[in-house]
């Protein structure tokens, strides 16, 4: 006869320690601090939980965001201590990919390294699932997940059922960084791996630690503190080879089309980029997430190149002898899938990462921190530089491409609606409705979120920033409902900004259950959904390819002020078919004290002023015998 085991309430042969060792931290105001004070002995017999627990803490990470399951509640008792002690910061999550996306955003918006904490499993892989949106946008934090047993009794419930071991490390291993603890006393080498990722100097990401069911609640008997690896520092590099420095200054001097192309990198040294356009004679040309490097309205901003690009970013790629990158990895739709500068004849590269360095042919690359990199360049300029840098014809070829691209972006937003089949009536295009919406954002100095799709899109090209920060566009996943997930990271952050998300239809329904979140943290921002009822961004590019769409649309209506309205704390307001009504509409929405949600339908159709066009090549569908074509032909 079968028995029931009557398992112990507690699994921690020490709570009464764990409970005196978080106050001491609280009290002490730190982890270093209660060292230093003598509050906490340098050597602790701890489970593996609190040793990671603690280990982050000497790297300055203590806010966690958690989905706990039963691969996780060890680590989960442990979290309850230390925030119940005042130490580290618990917000619990309803999905893995909203939280992972949640998680990308504090880091990447608020600046605050944090941990996202899943089960095994389903969890795991939905959390991997979002955090691509790290992995390819450069972000830093840590991923810990549950993960199967190490005795190998038999199959653990959930785990990948494959006689293979541990299955999910080598999946994260792929995406990134990862770590199975499957020794408790690895930790230290776990979280040194860890910081030299998430906070690599250059191109941080998630790292991924996977901790079995049974080492979570093993003991580390004498455990040192003070030898757990701190948050990585490592100094800035310049480039030691001053003759390259010389040659880079003597090719700015040679060419006279130059164009400078900032990507994501250089937003941290957009004061340094402005010298060098301006002293140089080049035209800039921005990727979708570096808008803002150069003001919006500088005369040698030539705003967004690439496949969706405008006329006069691709202009001066067309065009431009010499091509200067500055801290841009040549995503396809950025660099028109390697044929964006067919005249080009040299490239200086000024990158941090050697791959993306080395990108191009004919390429000087400097190598080295990108602000340092860029002051030992101005300063040679200073040395080389004659009267012959004014390059003016090529100015005023850009600023005709210029006047000409916001000519046209005019009469795209100030068409006053389009009469659409769906609606049954005239509603605002997205470039209209869009610019509506950056408009009041940049009014009340909000920060801008853009989804995938569509709203994208039509939302690079349309954004006028004066710095870089004021909109965040996760282009290098495209990963759709990131937006709506990325405004609750208002509530968890220590100095929130008011955002405004930006997305589709399609994309918000990816992670709705955000707006009960985004109350439950005391979130402060809006939601914009933009209601064309269909994948806009794909039926127009089937259009473009094949002349019709297929399958990008339903004809399900959605009332999404009543789905918001059905969420206590969220204040939904629709936007209605006019500027007139949806200027009404996001002051009311921003006059809520929390999170609102406006609904505006938006034009999808056939007719090409319900769009701001595509201006560059892309190496999709049918397209692509010819990219390819061009690009064997290429001289970088």
């Amino acid at each position: 006869m079968n028995q029931t085991v009557d398992l112990p309430r507690t699994q921690l042969p020490d709570a009464a320690g764990m409970q005196a060792r978080a106050a001491a931290i609280a009290r002490a105001g730190g982890l270093q601090e209660a060292l230093e004070h003598g509050l906490l002995s340098q050597r602790v017999s701890v489970s593996l939980s609190e040793a990671l627990v603690l280990g982050l803490l000497r790297q300055g990470v203590s806010k966690y965001l958690a989905i706990f399951g039963h691969g996780s509640t060890d680590l989960g008792e442990v979290l309850r201590v230390y925030t119940e002690a005042g130490v580290t910061r618990v917000f619990n999550f309803r999905n893995e990919v909203e939280m992972a996306h949640a998680g990308t955003a504090l880091a990447w918006i608020h600046g605050e390294t944090c941990v996202v904490v899943t089960s095994i499993g389903p969890g795991a892989l939905q959390a991997m699932a979002g955090s691509l949106a790290a992995a390819s946008n450069g972000v830093g934090l840590y991923h810990v997940y549950g993960d199967e047993t190490t005795h190998g009794e038999g199959y653990n419930m959930q785990q990948v059922p494959r006689p293979v071991q541990h299955v999910y490390g080598q999946m994260t291993a792929l995406m990134g960084d990862s770590y199975v603890l499957h020794t408790p006393e690895a930790l230290r080498d776990a979280l040194r791996r860890g910081t030299r990722r998430v906070h690599h100097p250059v191109k941080p990401g998630p790292f991924y630690l996977l901790l079995p069911l049974n080492t979570q609640p093993q003991r580390i008997e004498q455990l040192n503190l003070v030898a757990l690896p701190e948050r990585l520092r490592v100094a800035r590099q310049a480039v030691a080879d001053h003759e390259a420095i010389e040659e880079a200054a003597v090719l700015l001097r040679k060419y006279d089309r130059i164009v400078v192309k900032a990507g994501g990198g250089a937003r941290a040294h957009a004061a340094a980029v402005r010298r060098l356009v301006e002293a140089t004679g080049a035209v800039a040309v921005l990727s979708p997430g570096s808008t803002g490097v150069l003001p919006d309205a500088h005369p040698q901003n030539m705003h967004v190149g690439g496949s969706k690009g405008s006329i006069s970013g691709n202009h001066a790629m067309e065009h431009a002898e010499l091509l200067v990158v500055i801290g841009s990895r040549a995503v396809c739709q950025s660099d028109c899938s390697g044929t964006g500068y067919p005249r080009a004849r040299a490239v200086i590269n000024i990158n941090g990462d050697l791959d993306d360095v080395a990108h191009y042919n004919r390429t000087l690359g400097l190598h080295g921190d990108i602000g340092a990199v860029l002051e030992q360049l101005l300063s040679a300029l200073v040395v080389v530089r004659d009267t012959s840098l004014g390059r003016q014809d090529w100015l005023d070829e850009c600023a005709a491409a210029k006047r000409a691209w916001k000519d046209f972006l005019a009469s795209r937003q100030n068409l006053g609606g389009l009469r659409d089949e769906v609606w049954n009536g005239i509603v605002l295009t997205q470039p209209e409705a869009i610019k509506i919406v950056a408009d009041f954002a940049r009014d009340i100095d909000a920060v801008k979120l853009f989804d995938a799709g569509d709203v994208q899109a039509n939302g690079f090209q349309t954004v006028e920033d004066d710095t870089p920060f004021q909109t965040y566009t996760e282009s290098g996943a495209s990963y759709m409902g990131f937006a709506t997930c990325a405004v609750v990271a208002s509530g968890l952050a220590a100095r929130p900004r008011y955002a405004v998300a930006f997305t589709g239809d399609g994309s918000f329904m990816m992670n709705p259950q955000a707006l009960i979140s985004a109350v439950e943290h005391g979130a402060s921002g809006m939601i914009v959904i933009f209601d064309n009822r269909r994948m806009a961004a794909i039926s127009s590019l089937q259009h473009a390819q094949y002349g019709v769409d297929f399958r990008t649309s339903d004809g399900v209506a959605v009332d999404y002020v009543a789905m918001a309205r059905a969420v206590r704390g969220v204040n939904a307001v629709w936007g209605g078919h006019t500027a007139r009504s949806l200027q009404q509409a996001l002051r009311e929405a921003h006059a809520h004290q929390g999170l609102s949600v406006v609904h505006v339908p938006v034009y999808a159709g056939s007719d090409e002023r319900g769009g701001l066009g595509a201006y560059g090549s892309w190496n999709v569908g049918n397209w692509c015998e010819q990219v390819q074509r061009r690009y064997r032909s290429m001289d970088i």
